[in-house]
């Protein structure tokens, strides 16, 4: 068990680590960083969906068996996600932030992005209560979707409002919550695996959410050709490297 505490912590912490990825973006001009999200939005993709159905879904028909149990905790996690984003997090106003009209975006969407990593630290500590395969797979899906949400994060508290010394700060306690939800699931995994096994459909319908939900319709928002060629090729990429993830089992 002290194994699967450490490698669980140190994912967390290591997933709580990229909220500081705004730092890296500062130097780079506005073209160069569309550029390089265009990659690691595409890419966080295939690695949401590789780790989905490659790792998460077989592991849990493995647990279940073929039962209703595996759909239900899938709906599960693209319903309650989907009531997150609807509830929780800010979006799509277009009225522009001023005296008459102050925007709380920032502090919602620490709220909203609070809940959210709390959950990636429940996901990470459930999938290693399983195995520390599928828990090193589940992170890096994690990590390679946090990459391009924390900037995301980042720029939306840039814009209200923040400091960019401030904005990273909230960005990271706000990513730190991650290692409460570990730790929550480690103290009662350790009881009991019912709630492991409920965790692992769960993250599945999760990351099916965030990518065909999130993700995919970002992407379809870049038309040229040669462009959408690279967005396939990298989300090949993505499922590919947790293909590769299975020789580790």
């Amino acid at each position: 068990m002290l194994i699967t505490w450490i490698y669980t912590l140190t994912s967390v912490v290591i997933i709580s680590l990229i909220s500081l990825i705004g730092i890296v973006t500062l130097p780079l001009k506005e073209s160069q960083f569309k550029k390089i999200l265009l990659f690691l939005v595409s890419f966080s993709a295939g690695a949401l969906l590789g780790d989905s159905f490659l790792h998460l879904l077989p592991e849990s028909i493995k647990q279940y068996g073929l039962t209703l149990n595996v759909p239900i905790c899938v709906l599960s996690g693209i319903l309650i996600f989907f009531v997150l984003e609807k509830f929780i997090h800010w979006r799509h106003c277009h009225i522009p932030t001023s005296s008459h009209h102050p925007h709380p975006v920032g502090f919602m969407n620490l709220i909203g992005d609070g809940f959210h990593n709390c959950i990636d630290g429940m996901i990470v500590a459930g999938s290693y209560l399983i195995s520390i395969p599928l828990g090193i797979g589940t992170t890096f899906a994690v990590v390679f979707h946090e990459i391009p949400h924390e900037m995301g994060n980042y720029g939306i508290l840039l814009h209200a409002g923040f400091s960019r010394k401030r904005a990273l700060l909230f960005n990271l306690l706000s990513a730190s919550i991650s290692v409460i939800g570990a730790v929550i699931v480690l103290i009662i995994g350790a009881k009991s695996q019912a709630l492991s096994h409920f965790l692992i459909p769960f993250t599945a319908g999760t990351f099916i959410y965030v990518s065909t939900a999130d993700i995919i319709p970002e992407l379809h928002e870049e038309n040229e050709a040669s462009k959408s060629v690279i967005q396939f090729l990298c989300i090949l990429l993505g499922i590919g490297f947790m293909a590769l993830l299975l020789l580790w089992e």
